[in-house]
């Protein structure tokens, strides 16, 4: 019993650990400054971007972090924040 507890215990920590980064995605994505939805839906339509289609949008939020959301073009042409990634300060991989 006490072995079928603990790995219960084990496997909720694995499970929690894997939800934990700078990579947040869900349709419940509320607008942050500078994010194009912050004030409300842009006033004018995509009526060009085909329904469903998705793009990109970089901004500094007001901690100076980096951010990059995801937007998807709903049927009533409003945007929906689909994803948000927060980029590091420093980046290591930079070969400058």
């Amino acid at each position: 019993m006490k072995a079928e507890f603990a790995a219960v215990l084990v496997m909720g920590a694995l499970i929690a650990g894997c939800t934990a980064g700078g990579d947040i995605s869900g349709p419940g994505l509320e607008p942050i400054p500078g994010s194009i939805t912050y004030s409300g839906q842009p006033r004018t339509k995509l009526t060009k971007s085909p329904i469903g289609s998705s793009f990109p949008h970089t901004f500094y939020d007001n901690r100076g972090r980096e951010v990059e959301e995801t937007y998807i073009i709903r049927p009533d042409r409003s945007l929906m924040i689909a994803n948000r990634v927060y980029r590091p300060f420093f980046d290591f991989d930079d070969d400058r």
